[in-house]
């Protein structure tokens, strides 16, 4: 279900006439003219690697996707940048501080969850931490482990979004090891 669907009355004035405008992107009231613009959330999420190469993957603790494979990361929160979500996602999830992030790329995603569909833009980045030794799976992460490229199955990753960008990963990790 379409997140602007569930909206029927006007935040503002309460008026049972707010409907969706030209797009499902945003929603007008005629009563009283306010306009209502559903923007995509952001989201982070890392590329680990370690010293022998091995790429960080978390196995989801919670719903969407519950057991399936992911990335480190998570929501940005309001009055946050991404750089700060960044470290306090790695932080909250496997209790490792981030020394250096790079800008990787970005993703639109649909984000499935309780039923309604929220857009979402997922930045991607490159990630060293300070430490390596025991990261703690915590907060949605049932369990974290480092895991050789050559045995990454994207299927086993329940985000649409996270499967594709780790294909991509794995394709360029590819291409630099066998440039044309």
């Amino acid at each position: 279900m379409h997140f602007t669907t569930l909206f029927r009355h006007c935040p503002v004035c309460g008026a049972a006439d707010f409907f969706t405008s030209d797009s499902l992107r945003s929603k007008r009231c005629a009563a009283c003219g306010f306009v209502y613009y559903l923007n995509a959330s952001a989201a982070v999420a890392c590329f680990v690697r370690n010293e022998n190469g091995g790429i960080l993957l978390c196995r989801r603790a919670k719903d969407p996707a519950r057991g399936s494979l992911d990335l480190p990361g998570g929501f940005v929160d309001p009055g946050e940048t991404v750089e700060e979500a960044l470290r306090r996602e790695l932080k909250e999830e496997i209790g490792s501080d981030v020394v250096e992030s790079r800008f990787l790329f970005s993703l639109p995603n649909q984000y499935e969850y309780s039923g309604l569909t929220v857009p979402t833009l997922d930045l991607f980045f490159d990630c060293r931490l300070a430490s390596y030794e025991s990261l703690k799976a915590a907060d949605d992460v049932a369990e974290c482990f480092f895991c050789n490229p050559t045995e990454i199955r994207l299927e086993d990753f329940g985000l649409p979004s996270i499967r594709k960008a780790v294909g991509f990963f794995l394709n360029e990790i590819e291409l630099k090891k066998h440039p044309k």
